[in-house]
């Protein structure tokens, strides 16, 4: 089966977008998927959250560059169906470089090409940076589908105008025109308020077909998981972030028929 590339982007920091990516990733692992999870962030939060240690040189801002090779840059993580390609500090100096070179957008695309032609994976996830800068728009261009994290509160939904209109651009100047959002994910979601429940409805309302029917539970747990490097899963197996964590893989893998039947 062909390999699917998935983004997930968000301009706004701290709406779960990584907690987001490792946590799914993770469960698509679970479920036999051989998953690539690639950390474009410099600040490497994925890398930490997976419990992989950060390693100077050890990221895609050498491939990047046209030096080495981007398998090279696989690791393992300790689920034996998830590789993981880290990130490190070195990886913000290519958001600058990377606008000075020719096919600007297109780098991070050009070099994913040969694992998308091995076929060793069927699902990579990319993290991205908490702004749509170079390293965040060159993940628009090499995904197949974007996915949006998206917090329960009003502000998000002005994020959310931005990062739709910002696929619309990239699809009408030909840069990828297959781009498509392939969902939205409404995490920190506190049942205990309206507010989460009116932006839910309010986001259900505009992009009914996009949302994704799993919603993430604002928890304790969920955001201690990452600091003792462990997944959800590896941390708090029956805690209400994994069992949602869970149920969004398996609509990921209904929605884009990642499971052969």
């Amino acid at each position: 089966m062909p390999t699917t590339i998935f983004t997930i982007a968000n301009q706004k920091g701290g709406v779960g977008k990584t907690t987001t990516a490792v946590n799914v990733a993770a469960a698509l692992a679970e479920k036999k998927i051989h998953t690539l999870l690639i950390d474009l962030d410099p600040q490497a939060n994925a890398t930490s959250a997976i419990g992989v240690e950060k390693q100077a040189g050890r990221s895609l801002y050498g491939p990047i560059h046209g030096e080495g090779s981007v398998f090279d840059m696989i690791v393992p993580t300790s689920y034996e169906h998830l590789a993981l390609i880290p990130s490190e500090e070195d990886l913000a100096a290519a958001e600058i470089e990377i606008a000075q070179g020719e096919n600007y957008l297109a780098r991070l695309k050009t070099v994913l090409e040969p694992i998308r032609a091995s076929n060793g994976y069927r699902a990579i996830i990319i993290d991205c940076p908490p702004a749509l800068g170079m390293l965040s728009m060159n993940s628009l261009v090499a995904a197949d589908y974007l996915l949006i994290a998206l917090q329960c509160e009003y502000m998000a939904l002005e994020g959310l105008g931005q990062i739709l209109r910002n696929v619309e651009r990239l699809k009408s100047a030909g840069v990828n025109p297959k781009l498509e959002v392939g969902g939205i994910v409404m995490t920190m979601f506190d049942m205990r308020t309206n507010l989460s429940r009116e932006v839910v409805e309010e986001v259900k309302k505009h992009l009914p077909e996009k949302i994704f029917k799993t919603v993430i539970p604002r928890t304790v747990r969920l955001s201690e998981a990452p600091s003792f490097g462990k997944t959800i899963f590896e941390y708090d197996p029956s805690s209400p972030g994994a069992t949602a964590y869970k149920n969004l893989a398996k609509e990921m893998i209904d929605r884009f028929k990642l499971k052969e039947k």
